[in-house]
């Protein structure tokens, strides 16, 4: 029986493979009016369903909590009416942004009189497997489309019931512009094995993968994959608060960049004070933190100064907590917070409170993470907050994709080479 589902799973994958493929040609060629059109068309399919998407999110929410999940948890699944405007509207910002595909990169003459361009160019198939976020259905649909990308959609089985009422909306926006409805599918299966299928490539149908969840997902792609990954282990994003620093603007932000919303990636995990103001800025900021709701794990330098905090360990300082939970140390100045950021952090998200303009010089020269920010909260860290109309998420690695994962980072490129009749020696 199980070899039967296995042998159904890998026949279901390997047709979504071939119609992905399919689709991904005509896109690749597709108008920037007709992508436009079947964008406007998905946001306005998805308003005008949204008491169908709420009803469905009624269910995964219902069978999470009776999961026993975490909060954190249940706040990425959520969906609520001002929740689906925004994912319209993130659809709209989408088509509004210029068509990467085309795009003339650079261009420059050879002394042969060759003229050369690098020309973006669509990826082909992508492929994203994420969690808990039903919001990501759309961006990830969305985005694909823009840069001339078919997508095959992978969702958590807490979000099934969710993301499949979004996509139904994505592919009438498909069908509207007269565009192949294949171009954005959705596994329909909450299997495992679909993973695995993806991972493998599905016979060359897949040339990207990009995973969006935990650190178990994204470990397991990252090992498993037969193709280019796109993806971040995990977000552990700190800030430094420097001698320099205007406190009122440090505790505004630093609040901010963990209470906000601590479910998402770019909450910060780990505050950093300057041991040189601890006797003025210390105090105020782990008081800030507990009166908005927060757990603080503190060294014992720290918990000698303020009673009651939560012992850290080393393990704080690796931890993800995605909750309302905040490791808290006294670092030596900049060249201390660089050494502790260098050593524990994910190369996700970093901020420096500063006013001194060489400790900000430092802090974005010595620091190496995707995402650097001077006097501003982590929660910054989105596609859509840097313009780019939204994102699949937020790429920690080195080659070619770094930072929010928008339409442009889901291109690739070649070169046109222009001739008039020129040979090589």
């Amino acid at each position: 029986m199980l070899d039967q589902v296995k042998t159904d799973i890998d026949s279901l994958m390997a047709e979504i493979g071939r119609n992905a493929r399919a689709a991904a040609r005509p896109l690749a060629i597709a108008t920037t009016d007709q992508k436009n059109r079947a964008l406007e068309a998905m946001a306005a399919e998805i308003l005008a369903n949204r008491e169908a998407i709420l009803a469905a999110n009624t269910i995964d929410l219902a069978n999470a909590k009776e999961s026993g999940v975490a909060a954190s948890f249940i706040d990425r699944l959520t969906l609520t009416a001002e929740r689906i405007e925004g994912i319209a509207g993130a659809i709209r910002d989408i088509a509004a942004l210029k068509d990467p595909v085309g795009d003339v990169i650079a261009e420059w003459d050879r002394p042969n009189g060759l003229h050369i361009e690098r020309v973006r160019t669509p990826l082909g198939v992508i492929g994203v497997i994420y969690e808990s976020r039903p919001n990501v259905t759309a961006d990830a649909g969305a985005l694909c489309l823009k840069a001339g990308n078919a997508v095959i959609l992978r969702g958590g089985s807490d979000s099934v019931n969710s993301s499949q009422a979004i996509h139904s909306c994505l592919v009438a926006g498909l069908k509207a512009a007269g565009l192949p409805e294949h171009a954005i599918q959705y596994v329909p299966v909450t299997d495992r094995a679909a993973v695995g299928a993806m991972l493998s490539g599905l016979g060359g149908a897949i040339d990207v993968i990009v995973p969006r969840g935990g650190k178990s997902l994204v470990a397991r792609v990252q090992s498993e994959a037969r193709v280019p990954v796109f993806a971040h282990l995990e977000g552990l994003c700190h800030i430094y608060v420097d001698k320099s620093a205007d406190l009122d603007m440090a505790k505004r932000v630093v609040v901010n960049a963990k209470m906000r919303r601590t479910g998402v990636c770019g909450s910060m995990e780990t505050l950093l004070i300057d041991r040189a103001v601890a006797d003025t800025h210390l105090a105020p900021l782990v008081e800030g933190l507990v009166a908005a709701g927060c757990e603080v794990r503190a060294t014992e330098e720290i918990r000698a100064r303020i009673l009651n905090l939560v012992p850290a360990t080393d393990a704080d300082w690796a931890t993800e907590y995605l909750d309302a939970i905040l490791s808290v140390s006294l670092v030596d100045g900049i060249s201390g917070a660089i050494e502790h950021i260098n050593r524990w952090s994910s190369a996700h998200t970093e901020a420096v409170i500063a006013e001194d303009p060489a400790v900000v010089e430092r802090f974005f020269t010595e620091i190496d993470s995707a995402i650097l920010l001077h006097n501003a909260s982590t929660q910054f860290a989105d596609g859509g907050e840097f313009g780019m109309g939204g994102e699949i998420g937020i790429a920690t690695g080195k080659m070619h994709a770094r930072g929010p994962v928008g339409v442009e980072q889901l291109t690739s490129f070649k070169y046109r080479v222009r001739g008039t009749g020129q040979v090589r020696p």
